[in-house]
Order: structure tokens, then sequence, then C-alpha cells
């Protein structure tokens, strides 16, 4: 889901790269799905992908780091972008400083930190974070928020914000978006008090794990303790099958000795 994220940003590049000097207008519509579609990516990744990430996978601490200090960059220009006329003598070059950020951005998240993930996290583990990516992308916000925490719990209230932004889109789910929005910001503190799932899995990834959980929400919390009990499943599974394998080739050694043995004493 994040790689096709990607990709659809990227066709927007190119698409904007593409228009003529004077396309204001294309161009305007251009950068306003970019800074949605970035706007929904990089809550989606801030709320979920990067904290159940950094709990499950000690190796991605640096690279997550580095890519919430991108996004916060990347925020403050689809901010500016958000609100300046195509014909600003600074709206292409602040386009293209955009390009050149997110492309980087890319480039490091898939052959890096996406690398990382796959190698430590089974396919089981990855269909739990990848479900819950699909949900949080249901409430993300659709416009930047570079002033909002990028980081549970500041970004708990990501969900009041992407149901606010998507209400006042259309002028008649202003107010009904807005008494929804509150609702579910209060469901969520509610449910912040409840009590946290704890993690499982190997005692280094627990100990990362638990130093994450610090601050993240009771959501989140549940994502990273599932993730870690199917990553372990995954993981005792493979040592099996490898003690298995061992197992069996050690029969199969013992048994041509005897044969070659036996044979030795017939000849």
């Amino acid at each position: 889901m994040l790689r096709n994220d990607h990709r659809a940003v990227e066709r927007l590049f190119k698409r904007y790269e593409d228009a003529g000097p004077r396309a204001f207008v294309e161009k305007r519509t251009i950068v306003d799905r970019i800074i949605e579609e970035l706007s929904v990516h990089a809550a989606v990744e801030e709320q979920v992908f990067y904290p159940v990430t950094r709990a499950t996978v000690p190796a991605v601490e640096r690279v997550a780091l580095e890519s919430l200090e991108e996004h916060h960059v990347v925020k403050w220009l689809l901010s500016e972008l958000e609100d300046m006329d195509p014909e600003d003598e600074r709206f292409d070059a602040k386009v293209m400083v955009l390009i050149e950020s997110v492309r980087h951005h890319v480039g490091e998240e898939e052959s890096d930190y996406f690398r990382e993930v796959r190698s430590e996290l089974g396919g089981k583990a990855l269909g739990e974070l990848g479900e819950a990516l699909a949900k949080a992308r249901d409430g993300a916000p659709t416009r930047p928020h570079p002033r909002s925490p990028d980081t549970p719990r500041g970004n708990m209230i990501g969900g009041a914000v992407g149901m606010i932004d998507r209400a006042v889109a259309t002028l008649s789910g202003v107010v009904q978006g807005g008494i929804s929005a509150a609702q579910d910001l209060v469901d969520r503190v509610r449910g912040n008090t409840s009590r946290r799932a704890a993690p499982t899995g190997p005692r280094r990834t627990r100990k990362t794990a638990r130093s994450v959980r610090g601050g993240t929400n009771v959501a989140v919390d549940q994502v990273i303790a599932s993730v870690l009990e199917a990553k372990e499943s995954a993981h005792r599974v493979a040592r099996e099958a490898r003690t298995g394998a061992a197992r069996t080739a050690k029969a199969a050694r013992t048994g041509a000795a005897r044969t070659a043995k036996a044979a030795t004493k017939g000849g």
C-alpha cells in the first residue's frame, strides 16, 4: 500500500514536470492532489507504520527518526504551497524542492526501511501491520498539519483532525463532521486509560517495544502486540523447520556411514 502511494505521487510529479510554464490552472490542480496524497500518506506512516516498526524491528530506529524529520520538512512545504498562487515566482521552485525531497525520501524508504521490515517480519506480521495501515488511512488528514505532533501519543488526535479535514471539504458536512470528530477524540482519550497490550517476542525486541510503547496510544499498542506475536510465531516455525532439517540430514549421514561400513565389511 505504501509503495502504491509512492507510485501515485510520482505520477503526479511527472505530470507537474510535463506541464507548460504557464499552465497555472493545471499546476494548481496537480499540486492540490499532491498535497492531499502526501498528507494522507505521511499521517498513516506517522500514526502506525513508524511506531509499530520501531517497536518490532530494532534495526530501523535511525532511519525512522530521519524519516520523521523528512516528513517535517515536506509538510511545511505543503502548507506553504496550499495557499500560494501558482503564478508566484517562487511556486515552481518550491514544488521542485518538494519533488526532490520526496524522491530522496522514497528512495531511502524503499531501499533501506522496507527491506529491513520485510526481512524481520513474516507474512502474518506484515498482514497485521497492513490491516492497521488500511484502517488508519480511512481517517487520515487530507491537509498538512506541520505544527501537529508527528509521534504517538501526540498524534493520537490524527483521526479527529482527519475527520475535520474531510468534513470541511463539503459545506454540508461541516457541523456533523465536527461533532463526530469531537466524539472520536473523546473516545480515544478515554480509551488511552485502558490497560495496554503487553509486547511479546524475543527479549531484545521486547525491550525496544517497551521503549517505544512509552509514548504510544492503546490502538498502536495492540498492533505492536499483534505484530510481535505473529513475528515470534513465524520465527518459531522457522527454527523448528531448521531443527527438523538438521536432524534429517544427520540421520541421512548416519545411515550413509552405516551402509558404507557394512559394504566394506561385506567386501
